[in-house]
């Protein structure tokens, strides 16, 4: 068994996944995925299901490393924005080197600040300093540093 990829269902999918590729240096994993029709329907519940997007390969675990499936269905459901506390899936987090250069790039490439960077030592581990931020659509992301 291994872990596969993570799921984000976005408004405009190349959009968002071009934000992950300038700020994170993920990779699109060909082919783009256009797919619909009645096994799709079947295995989402969905009721004339269609999305279409493409897998990000995530930095730092080689060809074969997990993803992250970034899709658009043909209809979305608005949400407010999650808040770091809300049950259920939080947020995606990136071990970086610097946490003040990669929220600075994801700034600039669109994305904003949810909190302030913030280090803490943590007994048996080491430092950490990291921060809350959001992607373009509002998608919470951690960025992390370990000494």
């Amino acid at each position: 068994m291994r872990f596969a990829h993570t799921n984000i269902v976005s408004t405009n999918w190349k959009t968002l996944a071009d934000f992950y590729v300038r700020t994170f240096h993920c990779k699109i994993v060909p082919p783009i995925r256009k797919q619909s029709g009645e096994w799709l329907e079947k295995g989402t519940g969905l009721k004339n299901a269609q999305l279409e997007g493409a897998h990000l390969l995530l930095p730092g675990y080689g060809e074969n490393g997990p993803t992250l499936e970034i899709y658009q269905y043909g209809t979305i459901e608005e949400q407010d924005l999650v808040p770091p506390n809300k049950r259920g899936f939080g947020h995606i987090a990136f071990e970086v080197e610097s946490v003040e250069k990669t929220l600075e790039t994801l700034l600039k490439n669109g994305g904003q600040s949810s909190g302030k960077i913030t280090k803490r030592k943590v007994e048996g581990v080491g430092e950490i300093t990291f921060v809350y931020a959001r992607d373009l659509e509002g998608n919470l992301i951690e960025l992390q540093s370990w000494k």
